[in-house]
């Protein structure tokens, strides 16, 4: 059934706050053990809320009107748990945490959810880019009541940093190695200091904001990116590195794309109408490639592109797309094609190793007398 326009999204993403918001409330109110300063929830509660609770239902120790009795938890990020509880472990000691790890592997995810559960809002975000400015740190200026009133407190103009400072919240930091050197040390002192100074209002009462208890920062970092600039040790001292994998768990993977690519469907208007084997098929081509070895044992030569969970799910998406609004024909026939657009992102010779892999496994598969991997082999000819 088509989705209607009245049961459309009004935006097209949530922000996990609101996704969630359910789940929150009633974690909240589920565990009533102790917090950090400025948390609405209990560290074991942020970890619930990220990997959810295992199919069980949890239940309020009172009832609360509005919530229900019992509740389960649904996980949504997919990885180690250990991996979650330390960095929950790592923000309730108000350290900054960087998420580092391959393009693809939900790491601005994690920090989102992260985010949400610890201080209610993932919207503190700072997007690093080689055009980010110290001002994004800590502080820029209204020019209309700065040239009107000269530098008041009522002309000062907050950074993300700035309002989670005064809050105590937590703040993320997007792709922080894309930031210039230069930039990237203005989080130097705040994470030292815990404090900003405004020269500029020096000897009145808001000439230093400091620090509100609940204050953190999380921040991601592509480290294979292209362009990417080094943090200093002294902002690496100040941060707990925590690299996150790809998914180790092929089932788990799959089932994470298959709802990751409902959902955007679901988005632009129409139902998933791809097959689990095509998915699988699809699944099962990125992890071979991602590892450089096929699920038999096979050697097979690795694109210099990231073949991502991510990207899984955009290809899923656009086959779901396909099947919906331009019908005829078998979906699994625009797979070869997708799969190509992938692995010609970064370099070229990539199309080699993809033909190669064709050559390879798909052709292995199809003499085995599987009909799906027979009609993939039969396709390399769209390859060129």
């Amino acid at each position: 059934m088509t989705v209607t326009e009245e049961s459309a999204p009004a935006r097209q993403v949530r922000p996990a706050e609101e996704r969630h918001a359910a789940e929150l409330a009633f974690l909240a109110a589920q565990d009533p053990g102790p917090r950090p300063p400025g948390w609405l929830l209990t560290p074991r509660a942020v970890v619930t809320f990220v990997c959810g609770s295992d199919g069980v239902e949890l239940a309020l120790p009172e009832r609360r009107e509005g919530l229900p009795a019992k509740l389960a938890i649904g996980p949504k990020f997919v990885g180690e748990r250990a991996l979650v509880e330390r960095c929950v472990v790592t923000l309730a000691g108000e350290r900054g945490l960087l998420l580092t790890g391959e393009s693809g592997t939900a790491k601005s995810m994690l920090s989102e959810l992260l985010a949400a559960a610890v201080c209610g809002t993932s919207a503190l975000t700072v997007q690093g880019t080689a055009g980010t400015t110290e001002d994004a740190f800590r502080y820029g200026w209204n020019y209309a009541l700065l040239l009107a009133q000269g530098p008041t407190p009522q002309a000062l103009v907050d950074s993300p940093v700035l309002s989670a400072m005064r809050t105590g919240r937590v703040v993320r930091v997007e792709e922080i190695t894309r930031c210039l050197p230069e930039v990237q040390d203005a989080l130097v002192s705040l994470l030292s200091d815990r404090r900003v100074t405004v020269p500029e209002l020096t000897a009145t009462e808001d000439a230093v904001v400091s620090a509100a208890p609940g204050f953190t920062v999380i921040a991601t970092a592509n480290l294979r990116d292209r362009g990417v600039s080094e943090m200093s040790a002294a902002l690496k001292r100040r941060f707990n590195f925590e690299t996150v994998e790809p998914i180790a768990d092929a089932d788990a993977e799959a089932t994470l794309i298959r709802r990751q690519a409902v959902a955007a469907v679901r988005r632009a208007g129409a139902e998933f109408g791809v097959d689990d084997a095509v998915l699988d098929a699809l699944v099962t081509v990125f992890r071979d490639l991602r590892s450089g070895r096929s699920t038999e044992g096979w050697d097979v030569e690795r694109p210099g592109t990231v073949m991502s969970t991510a990207e899984a799910v955009q290809v899923a998406a656009s086959l779901g797309l396909s099947a919906a609004y331009l019908p005829g024909g078998d979906v699994l026939d625009l797979l070869p094609g997708h799969l190509l657009g992938v692995v010609r992102k970064d370099d070229p010779a990539d199309h080699a190793r993809l033909l190669g892999y064709w050559d390879g496994p798909v052709r292995r598969r199809a003499e085995t007398g599987s009909a799906m991997w027979r009609r993939l082999w039969d396709l390399r000819g769209s390859l060129r």
